[in-house]
């Protein structure tokens, strides 16, 4: 597989990576065995680019990586995050971007992957009470002690990113990309080139939608969060899944699948995005590796654009309150 630089950093990843949260919470039952043999699965494909998040499954998805890793740990690069405060049982609290905070949330976290170094650590949500500056700082100082290697913000805001870049070098900017979220068109993609920030896209794949896994009227599990999704209720899904149509249709003259025409479609963007699409079954990462194989023309890309162009996505990707907490 192609592999490629996170920024301006030593960070080797290939130009896919593996999204880890769906094994351990959100998108129904796991299954850790298979969820191990996907992520050996991927280190055999190429893919060696791991994310996840300390809320994931309150902490069980960094135990989850960290067994799955052992034994071959600097194969990997690890990314994981804090930001969002989750209480035992799985309540959420809000997010904090105190110094104290993130000094907590990082020894949890290496203790819970069973290394020694993050690789790459992102401020997952901005808290929007704590200055930029104090926050990052504290995440410097984790550079400063070996804890930590380089550093990331996920759903921040343009002027944001400026200034946490101005207190220490920020290596890449994660933030949810597909052919249903085009938001960061606007200005992102453009600020992560000046600024040499990799731009790492979450959710690639449309949370599974652009699959066509879902159809209007079919019923979602209800252990799967999609089910109170803004864009999986009736009156949105109908016409998002028009944009489906459209893509399953030039799947099949590409004789591919449609979740790989929707990361071949994100790869020829920009190089310096990389996807992370979720999964935690072998077969599927399987499939988004063959993406890289696919070639899109000219005359390809324009036909994806006008299936799924700029907007046309109905609903806001995540519910209100959760909106709250973005591009802060």
């Amino acid at each position: 597989m192609e592999k490629v630089n996170l920024g301006t950093s030593d960070l080797n990843v290939g130009r896919i990576g593996l999204g880890c949260m769906g094994m351990s919470e959100f998108y129904g039952k796991g299954d850790d065995n298979e969820s191990i043999k996907t992520i050996n699965r991927a280190l055999e494909l190429g893919i060696n680019f791991l994310d996840t998040a300390d809320m994931y499954g309150v902490g069980k998805n960094e135990l989850l990586v960290g067994k799955a890793i052992k034994g071959k740990r600097d194969q990997f690069i690890i990314a994981t995050k804090f930001g969002n405060m989750r209480g035992a049982d799985g309540s959420f609290l809000g997010v904090s971007g105190k110094p104290e905070y993130v000094r907590k949330c990082c020894d949890e976290s290496l203790q819970r992957l069973g290394i020694d170094v993050i690789d790459l650590y992102y401020q997952h949500r901005v808290d929007a009470s704590v200055p930029i500056e104090e926050t990052v700082g504290a995440m410097a100082e984790l550079v400063k002690e070996g804890k930590v290697k380089y550093l990331g913000l996920s759903e921040a805001a343009p002027n944001t990113i400026r200034k946490a870049n101005d207190v220490h070098k920020i290596t890449a900017l994660q933030t949810e990309y597909s052919l249903w979220t085009r938001d960061p068109e606007t200005v992102l993609l453009d600020l992560c080139e000046e600024l040499n920030i990799s731009f790492v896209a979450y959710s690639p794949l449309g949370r599974g939608f652009l699959s066509g896994n879902f159809k209007p009227g079919e019923e979602i599990p209800e252990n799967d969060y999609r089910r109170n999704h803004p864009r999986f209720q009736p009156g949105n899904i109908e016409q998002n899944y028009q944009m489906v149509n459209h893509i399953e249709k030039i799947a099949k003259e590409k004789n591919c699948t449609p979740a790989q025409i929707s990361l071949a479609w994100v790869l020829h963007q920009r190089d310096n995005i990389i996807p992370i699409p979720g999964t935690k079954k072998v077969k599927y990462i399987e499939e988004n590796a063959a993406a890289l194989e696919i070639k899109l023309s000219e005359e390809d890309l324009k036909k994806i654009d006008d299936a799924a162009p700029f907007g046309f996505t109905k609903g806001p990707r995540y519910a209100p309150n959760a909106m709250k907490a973005l591009n802060r």
